[in-house]
């Protein structure tokens, strides 16, 4: 989960710095386009406390809006896919021909999967690492809606040089731009992250937790007891748990007490999706306006 921020202190550095040594699970970067600072963390307590500490601690004011959840995307299927990257505007000129094949990473592999496939020098060698250098930089920013792709496996399978307008940058841009319309016949999508979410009530407001769990699209991994108390495990979208504290204290009138930990990411349902990309575009938008 993420959160943006308007920073009011010239003390926010310190103390970022400071939060950022103690806990390895608390991420700052900030957003080229809006240069807002955005904090990504464990969930919504977890950001609480951190800009709890902040103000407290280190005597840092800011202006706060709303979490954000940490999508990401991925592709889905292969595509074999050529560029051809062409630039003559008077002197030297600016070449670059490849053909790739862009899939989903082999079971275990994480981070780009780069496989050279090249034979007879049709790619000089030295250029071979800006191809390289070209997909990994792309994948900060995904098609769809911006989002950062985790994982991506690319063979470069064919190509062909210049030997006046051929250079590393040249084939570096051609890269980036095989990127972005390779992935957009790669069957993308948008994955979320998926909560373990835990429940310790009373019997008797077992049936109302439940059912709240799976109004947030909650799948219920099981039921236990546990010293006189019922305790309800569910896997829960994190988008769907902004809240929910404040929800059980009144579902169980406050006897109710839960834990939430990351699981995994999954793929978004559809009309989610649609949902998640029409606001990155309506942002983006509103950035550039």
């Amino acid at each position: 989960m993420s959160l943006k921020l308007r920073l009011t202190s010239r003390r926010w550095g310190v103390a970022l710095g400071k939060l950022s040594e103690e806990d390895p699970t608390f991420r700052v970067r900030t957003d080229e386009e809006s240069g807002q600072t955005v904090l990504s963390g464990m969930g919504e307590l977890h950001l609480e406390i951190l800009l709890d500490r902040m103000k407290r601690e280190f005597k840092v004011e800011c202006n706060q809006g709303a979490p954000q959840v940490a999508y990401k995307e991925a592709i889905t299927g292969e595509v074999e896919h050529r560029e051809l990257y062409k630039k003559q505007s008077g002197g030297r000129g600016k070449y670059a021909d490849m053909t790739v094949v862009i899939s989903p990473v082999d079971e275990g592999k994480l981070g780009l999967q780069f496989e050279n496939e090249i034979t007879g020098g049709n790619i000089p060698r030295e250029f071979i690492p800006a191809v390289e250098k070209g997909f990994k930089a792309s994948m900060t920013n995904g098609v769809l809606a911006g989002f950062p792709v985790d994982s991506l496996k690319v063979r470069l399978i064919d190509g062909g040089f210049h030997a006046v307008d051929s250079d590393a940058l040249s084939f570096e841009i051609c890269a980036r731009t095989a990127y972005r319309e390779a992935l957009r016949k790669a069957r993308p999508v948008i994955l979320e992250p998926i909560m373990n979410v835990e429940v310790v009530t009373p019997e008797d407001y077992m049936g109302d937790i439940v059912g709240d769990l799976n109004k947030r699209r909650g799948q219920m991994q099981g039921m236990d007891q546990r010293h006189g108390a019922r305790v309800i495990k569910a896997q829960v979208p994190l988008s769907e748990m902004f809240g929910y504290v404040t929800t059980l204290r009144t579902l169980s009138s406050g006897r109710a007490a839960s834990t939430m930990e990351f699981s995994h990411y999954a793929e978004t349902p559809r009309n989610i999706s649609e949902a998640v990309i029409a606001q990155a575009q309506g942002k983006k938008a509103l950035a550039n306006s």
